[in-house]
């Protein structure tokens, strides 16, 4: 097979992006932190049937590692790391400005639990071990609620089982939305999978956990429309 056709087959594997990559032009010293800190905290996407073992992208022994798919801003991520030194966060997000926000985080607080997979979450989770995650995160994600856009919604029963596979008995799923369609459509699926057991389903943000810190876009829709919190835990398997 030619290396044209091998790409061919690699490009036609790669699942397809929708969302923004890039938005408004960084000042100077976002780029700054975009080419000298980022490479030190990227992950970066594995080879074809290759696992990547978590718990070593980072110094020192740590008793968990979380994973944030989509972290936007960063400031969830940030204060989850900055209050447990002992977890490992993995943030996943393409968008570039959102990335140059957490590493400003980083740098500010100087962190050293973070890691950054600056891609699709999708190319990442398959190389993941069984149980290798002690919580996900999917906040606020982008809702898609044109009917036709559906199958671009991250929650769905196959990344549910995806997720199912990655996490450790007792694990996390926290989810979040303010869309009515997303809440939805949410529910639905994580009511139905056999490997998730309900904790909590609110809209009243003191029945949160406490170590559940808001989001940018948490505290921008909180005007408007009532989030729902979802709280998930990975069945024994």
């Amino acid at each position: 097979m030619s290396k044209h056709a091998e790409n061919g087959n690699a490009a036609a594997e790669r699942p397809r992006f929708f969302g923004r990559r890039q938005g408004k032009a960084l000042r100077r010293n976002a780029l700054g932190l975009i080419e000298d800190l980022l490479p030190r905290l990227t992950v970066m996407v594995p080879e074809p049937d290759t696992r990547v073992e978590p718990t070593l992208l980072f110094p020192g022994a740590m008793r968990s590692v979380w994973l944030e798919v989509g972290f936007g801003g960063g400031e969830h991520l940030a204060r989850l790391a900055e209050a447990n030194p002992d977890v490992g966060l993995i943030g996943c997000e393409v968008f570039r400005n959102g990335i140059a926000s957490l590493l400003g985080h980083v740098q500010a607080r100087a962190l050293g639990n973070v890691r950054i997979f600056p891609e699709d979450v999708r190319l990442l989770l398959p190389a993941l071990p069984d149980g290798a995650l002690g919580r996900v995160f999917v906040l606020f994600p982008d809702p898609w609620p044109k009917t036709r856009h559906a199958y671009r919604r991250f929650i769905s029963p196959d990344t549910l089982d995806v997720l199912a596979r990655v996490l450790e008995d007792g694990g996390e799923l926290r989810v979040a939305s303010d869309d009515p369609v997303y809440v939805a459509w949410a529910a639905r699926h994580l009511d139905a999978h056999p490997a998730f057991e309900k904790l909590l389903a609110t809209a009243d943000r003191a029945a949160v956990p406490a170590d559940w810190p808001a989001t940018r876009y948490e505290q921008k829709c909180i005007t408007g429309r009532a989030p729902i919190f979802f709280l998930y835990r990975r069945r024994p398997r």
